[in-house]
């Protein structure tokens, strides 16, 4: 390979291939076309065993991004993981990651989807432990354990699928959608994307997801791992629309979208505030996509995978010269002395908060009025306009703790801007951040929407997220001096802060009880009774007479005569009888 990397034989590659499915993507939108592929792999008798590959626009653009943000976070790893000595390891699980999502995207069968599917998860408990330590370890279960849950329904769901004779479910889903058996089906996917995309309750993996290295957040929490169950959900799209099942994902979606906004903003973890971020956007994807809107949920996703990766890799070098630390409370001033990388990071943020014509403007406003739009009861409209307030608030409150002020930890700490490589990766994901989201309303909205509103919902979202950006320097804006009103309010602040005590139950909760139980029978059973009747006291027994037996044939002449005359005279006696 000569002077030639893995990492840059890598994004070579995935570069040219994303550009040029874009571009197929771009052509199959303008003359509306969709390729359906069937390989025949085996056929035995009557039964054919058959690959099958939907290409459409859709899997297409969905397939060029992908490739992109990974490309150029492979690129960015180069630097950020230059100290790993097993880096090679590392962009083959990242490669293998992106693998597994593609089989996911081109797949119009429940089969081909569930191999993407766990290809997905097992390499996401691989790459959440990639850093050994018990933190890692602990998340990495928490991970794969959760996502284990969706499988199982997946798994089901493929079974149901029996019933209509090919598991092919788009042919399914116009023809029989008000029929019993794809109501199942429906609810037993949908349970499968809440768990992947981190819905409640399933949602505490995903901030804890962060012990994997802040490349692999970048990747999987921009446009594979938490996107697979937003896009697989709206290939099944028609089974929510007008259902029971689309109202019970709003009411989830809305609400996950509104915890996650709120516990952001008592988070100081710097990964962690962006998690949690990415939670509330995801709330916002399947929310609008329970009301009925596909394409919109598919331009968010899009878009938003956009801003979400450069978010993540500003915070990677911010880190990385921070000296490992990830406490926003300790930077401060970063402006000055990494201004490249600050740029960077604030035009991200930005672009989270719907700053207009940013990439995350195009697909938020338009969602934000198509709700105002709609009809649906006040509860939902209020969680999506408290959740964008909420979006505001601690993105600002985050860029006033690490952008302004003083540098708040020890003073022999020379900070400068990452290297060349991490900021060329940076600035090309910057640049899409700002032309994204233009780009892609021109090609999925070819004619403009029309949403005509009276002006204070016109202006509703620009008011809550003045009113949130507020909010946000108000928070950030504390000194020692002050009394820290968490302590007074400690239960309520605990409560909003852990996500509504979700990380407790989903790891105390459901292990308390068992690993109680599990501890009073190996008490009374492996350490009592059964065990002193059982196996240890057959053990001392059988024990207790080989020793016996060993010393009787010790290979003493003596014992042996004796043993012999015994012998003799005990069959003497016998034959007399």
């Amino acid at each position: 390979m000569g002077s030639l990397s893995i990492c840059l034989i890598s994004f070579i590659v995935l570069f040219s291939l994303a550009i040029s499915l874009v571009s197929m993507g771009f052509y199959f939108i303008m003359h509306d076309l969709v390729y359906f592929i069937e390989w025949e792999i085996l056929a035995m008798n009557s039964g054919s065993i058959v690959m099958t590959i939907l290409l459409d626009w859709m899997s297409f653009i969905f397939m060029g991004f992908v490739l992109f943000i990974s490309a150029l976070v492979i690129f960015y790893s180069e630097e950020y993981m230059g100290g790993d000595l097993n880096i090679n390891r590392f962009i083959i699980l990242v490669l293998m990651f992106v693998l597994s999502m593609m089989f996911l995207i081109i797949s119009p069968n429940l089969i081909s989807i569930l191999l993407g599917w766990d290809g997905l998860g097992l390499v996401s408990y691989l790459l959440v432990i990639y850093y050994q330590n018990v933190k890692s370890y602990n998340a990495g279960m928490l991970t794969a354990l959760s996502n284990r849950i969706g499988d199982v329904a997946l798994l089901l769901a493929i079974a149901w699928m029996l019933n209509f004779g090919s598991w092919n479910y788009i042919f399914y889903l116009e023809c029989s959608q008000n029929s019993t058996e794809m109501m199942i089906i429906g609810s037993l996917v949908m349970l499968a994307a809440m768990t992947k995309s981190a819905q409640i309750p399933f949602s505490s993996w995903l901030p804890a997801a962060m012990a994997a290295p802040t490349p692999v957040s970048a990747l999987v929490h921009s446009s594979t791992l938490v996107t697979a169950g937003v896009y697989l959900l709206i290939r099944f799209n028609v089974l929510l629309a007008e259902s029971f099942l689309g109202k019970i994902l709003l009411l989830f979606a809305g609400l996950t979208m509104f915890m996650a906004g709120l516990g952001a903003n008592f988070e100081f973890d710097l990964k962690k505030i962006i998690a949690l971020s990415t939670l509330s956007q995801l709330g916002l994807m399947m929310s609008i996509l329970a009301m009925g809107f596909p394409k919109l949920a598919f331009f968010h996703l899009l878009t938003h995978a956009l801003f979400k990766a450069l978010l993540f890799m500003c915070a990677g070098a911010i880190i990385h010269n921070m000296k490992d630390s990830q406490d926003i409370r300790y930077m401060g001033g970063l402006v000055i002395q990494m201004p490249l990388t600050s740029s960077c990071f604030n035009l991200s943020n930005l672009a989270l908060c719907g700053t207009p014509f940013l990439a995350g403007f195009y697909s938020k406003d338009l969602i934000l009025e198509v709700v105002s739009l709609s009809y649906m009861n006040y509860f939902s409209f209020l969680l999506y306009f408290l959740s964008t307030g909420l979006t505001v608030c601690y993105s600002l409150r985050l860029v006033y703790y690490s952008m302004s002020g003083d540098f708040n930890t020890f003073s022999l700490h020379p900070l400068n801007d990452e290297g060349w490589v991490m900021l060329r990766g940076m600035m090309t994901l910057s640049f899409m951040a700002v032309i994204g989201g233009s780009l892609l309303s021109w090609v999925l909205f070819p004619t403009p929407q029309m949403i005509c509103l009276p002006f204070y919902l016109k202006t509703l979202a620009l008011s809550v997220s003045i009113l949130g950006g507020w909010i946000g320097y108000e928070l950030a804006k504390f000194s020692l001096s002050y009394d820290l009103q968490t302590l007074k309010l400690h239960f309520l602040t605990s409560f909003m802060g852990s996500m509504w005590f979700l990380p407790f139950i989903s790891t105390y909760g459901v292990s308390a009880t068992p690993l109680y139980i599990g501890g009073s029978t190996m008490k009374s059973f492996d350490q009592g009774w059964s065990e002193f009747f059982g196996a240890q006291g057959l053990y001392q027994l059988f024990s207790d007479w080989s020793k016996i037996n060993q010393w009787w044939q010790n290979n003493d002449l003596k014992t042996y005569l004796i043993s012999f005359i015994l012998w003799v005279i005990i069959l003497l006696c016998l034959v007399s009888l």
